[in-house]
């Protein structure tokens, strides 16, 4: 239950949850964090024209006689919690829209890229509503719904989640129409505990269904019959043997694909197995909504690699740049990847960090450590406190090129920078939080 304080016409059509983001059409929604406590910055929200404020009954309780003088035709909703209170506002602002058909993608790693190639093929034909970047979670999603405009046909949004019970929230605010989970890997198992939970808690993007929506899952995942049993709607397999249209791909390594659909031939220029699966899942979205096959050629044609999503800098050295997320299986995926182009020169893997794996964290990297040792690697990199038991591991199995561990940015940058020389292949794999791409500015520099 929400009370209002204030005027009652005051109008927002954005959602901001931090006060510097906040301007004259946004609600400010004061939310608690670790660092710091969005209540304590309602003055300043005010002073950059913000019309509306969010806030709790405890956090009104103690900023209330500040902010009511400087309200002055603003309004402020008080609310239980500012959580809540924010997923209950995009809700009804997502029904106001009740003509959009609601894609949702979901999955441990591919969200993001699965979601900008549907949206690139869809954008085709309809008018399209996605969330920007990956605002994805239980806030960034709910600040995307404010961005559906009247007259849009089909939202393509992915729904992402590090806890339990989150899915089931991101469920109730966007109540897909069609949802897909890419895949059950081990990101945030270090919070969710096993994979088991994970699978749970990925199903429960099919929760708000009611028998008319329907859903994908990977084929021959070890989780498919999980994944579909129970769900109220119709479930279908997607991959390389069971999307209708998808008649085979020729890897032309840096490249990308060359990709058969319905007969046309589509160059899709995103590199990896795993983002042919990608592009796979969204041809398999693409084909339910009913789009034309020359539509789908296009769009697939139409993708660029994201900010550290496995992006090709060619140059003196080759950089694969693929830091801006690291798990065991893309990790593993990545080493698969670089393996198989073909390769004069020599190749360095640059591997860091995997964060959010908790107890997990030293059997993943150990098990990444092995796999890189057995890859056709000249020079193992291993940067960052969790990657020690990858080092020791690659160590143990006896890898025989440069093997090096380093806590450093500016050592490792030093010894990767004295190694290579032109001709070389470098990967960068790490999860975001170690800003590897660093790395790729100093050796192309």
């Amino acid at each position: 239950a929400a009370r209002l304080e204030g005027e009652s016409s005051a109008r927002f059509d954005s959602v901001a949850v931090d006060s510097r983001a906040a301007g004259a059409a946004s609600l400010f929604a004061a939310l608690p964090g670790e660092r710091a406590d969005g209540h304590d910055f309602l003055a300043p929200a005010l002073s950059l024209g913000a019309p509306v404020l969010l806030v709790s009954e405890e956090g009104w309780a103690r900023a209330a006689s500040e902010i009511r003088p400087l309200l002055a035709g603003r309004a402020v909703l008080v609310v239980p919690t500012v959580l809540a209170g924010i997923q209950a506002l995009a809700r009804e602002r997502r029904r106001a829209c009740p003509g959009l058909l609601r894609v949702g993608i979901t999955g441990s790693s591919g969200k993001t890229t699965t979601k900008e190639i549907t949206a690139s093929i869809l954008s085709r034909g309809h008018r399209i509503a996605m969330n920007p970047g990956n605002l994805n979670s239980d806030i960034g999603l709910s600040q995307s719904m404010f961005g559906i405009k009247e007259g849009d046909e089909i939202g393509v949004f992915e729904m992402g989640m590090n806890r339990a019970g989150e899915m089931g929230e991101l469920a109730g605010i966007y109540e897909p129409d069609i949802a897909l989970v890419n895949n059950v890997g081990t990101a945030h198992i270090g919070i969710l505990g096993s994979r088991d939970a994970i699978a749970l808690e990925k199903k429960k993007v099919f929760s708000r269904f009611n028998g008319a929506q329907r859903g994908f899952v990977p084929e021959g995942d070890d989780y498919n019959a999980f994944l579909k049993e129970g769900v109220r709607g119709e479930v279908r397999d997607f991959g390389p043997h069971s999307t209708k249209g998808f008649h085979g791909a020729r890897d032309l390594g840096l490249d990308g694909f060359a990709v058969d659909w319905e007969g046309l031939q589509a160059r899709f220029p995103l590199v990896g197995r795993h983002n042919l699966s990608n592009a796979i899942a969204a041809m398999a979205l693409a084909e339910c909504v009913g789009t034309p096959p020359r539509e789908v050629v296009e769009g697939l044609e139409a993708v660029h690699p994201l900010f550290g999503r496995s992006e090709i800098l060619k140059g003196e050295v080759t950089i694969i740049r693929d830091c801006y997320n690291a798990n065991p299986d893309s990790s593993e995926a990545a080493l698969e990847f670089c393996d198989s182009i073909p390769w004069k020169g020599r190749r360095i893997y640059v591997l860091g960090s995997m964060l959010e794996l908790g107890l997990e964290s030293e059997a993943a990297h150990r098990r990444v450590g092995e796999a890189a040792a057995r890859s056709k690697a000249d020079a193992l990199l291993f940067f960052g406190d969790e990657t020690r038991p990858a080092f020791e591991e690659a160590q143990a199995a006896g890898f025989t090129g440069l093997l090096l561990f380093e806590t450093n940015f500016d050592r490792l940058a030093r010894a990767a920078k004295a190694y290579a020389r032109a001709g070389d292949l470098v990967l960068l794999k790490a999860s975001r939080g170690m800003a590897l791409e660093r790395l790729a500015e100093l050796m192309q520099a």
